[in-house]
C-alpha cells in the first residue's frame, strides 16, 4: 500500500527526517506516534505528495510519486486534519460538506445529485449525526466536525484513510466517541494510518506502530513488538511504563522526582 524508502528531508541547515524506511501493507492499519515536531505530519505530507523528500522514493497505492500524476492517487485516499476543517465553508449544511468528499471538492458551486445528498445523509447516520444532517456545519461541537471529516473521507470509498491528529482538542467524551467510530473502520476495505502523540489513543483495530523521534525511526512493526518501554522511553526522552487494558496501551509516567533522575 505504501513504501516510504530512505527518505531524508533538509531545510537549510535542520534535519526533519533522516532516512525513513516505512512499508505499510494491505490489511495493516498504522499509527505514527511521536512527540510534537519529531516528523510524525510531515511523513504524512508526503504520503498525499503534498511535500517531497530531499531524497528518497515514496510508492503510494502502486504509484511512485515524482512518475505519476500525483492528483489521480489522491482521488483514492481520504484524509482527515485540523486544516481541512479551516477550508471548509461554515455556513454549508453538514450533509453538503461531506457530499463534497466524493470529488475532493471543498465546497459545490453546481446542483448536487439527488442520489449524492443520500449517500452523504447515509454516512452521516453512520457517524451518529444522522439528524444534524441540515444544519449548518458552523453549529457542530469539534468532535462532531470530526465525525462529519470521517463521514466525508468515506464518501469516495478511499483504499487508503489518513488521520492527522483527529483527537486534537477534543474532551475525554469526544475523544472516545470518536476513538469508537474509528475503531469500527476495521470492517472497511481500506488501510487506515493514524498519526498522533497520546499512545492511548491506539484503539484495537490498529495493528501496526512506527515511532519517530527527530526524524528519524525508532522502531516500526507490530504494535506489541514497538511499543515497549525501552524503545517509548527513547521517543519521549522518559523513563515509562506501559499498561494494556482493553486492547489499549496507557503510558505511566513516575513521579516528578524519578523523572529528574
Amino acid at each position: 500500500m505504501i513504501r516510504m524508502s530512505g527518505l531524508t528531508l533538509r531545510r537549510e541547515n535542520r534535519v526533519i527526517l533522516n532516512g525513513v524506511d516505512l512499508h505499510i501493507g494491505k490489511d495493516e492499519h498504522w499509527v505514527i506516534l511521536g512527540r510534537n515536531g519529531s516528523g510524525k505530519t510531515t511523513l504524512l505530507e508526503m504520503m498525499t505528495g503534498y511535500m517531497f523528500p530531499t531524497s528518497g522514493t515514496v510508492e503510494v497505492l502502486g504509484y511512485r510519486y515524482g512518475q505519476c500524476d500525483v492528483r489521480e492517487v489522491r482521488k483514492r485516499i481520504g484524509y482527515i486534519s485540523q486544516s481541512l476543517i479551516e477550508k471548509l465553508t461554515l455556513a454549508d449544511p453538514v450533509w453538503e460538506v461531506v457530499a463534497t468528499g466524493e470529488y475532493a471538492f471543498l465546497r459545490f458551486y453546481q446542483d448536487i445529485p439527488s442520489e449524492l445528498k443520500d449517500k452523504a445523509c447515509s454516512l452521516l447516520g453512520e457517524v451518529g449525526l444522522g439528524e444534524m444532517a441540515e444544519q449548518p456545519f458552523g453549529t457542530l461541537s469539534q468532535g462532531e466536525r470530526k465525525k462529519a471529516l470521517l463521514a466525508r473521507a468515506l464518501m469516495a470509498d478511499p483504499a487508503l484513510l489518513i488521520m492527522d491528529e483527529p483527537c486534537a482538542g477534543l474532551d475525554l467524551f469526544e475523544r472516545e466517541k470518536l476513538l469508537a467510530q474509528l475503531d469500527r473502520l476495521g470492517s472497511r476495505n481500506m488501510t487506515l494510518v493514524y498519526v498522533t502523540h497520546h499512545m492511548e489513543e491506539i484503539v484495537p483495530v490498529f495493528t501496526h506502530v512506527a515511532l519517530i523521534h527527530n526524524g528519524s525511526l525508532i522502531a516500526a512493526g507490530p504494535k506489541q513488538d514497538v511499543l515497549t518501554p525501552e524503545r517509548l522511553a527513547a521517543a519521549y526522552e522518559l523513563p515509562v511504563e506501559v499498561e494494556w487494558a482493553y486492547g489499549r496501551p496507557w503510558l505511566k509516567v513516575p513521579s516528578g522526582e524519578e523523572v529528574r533522575r
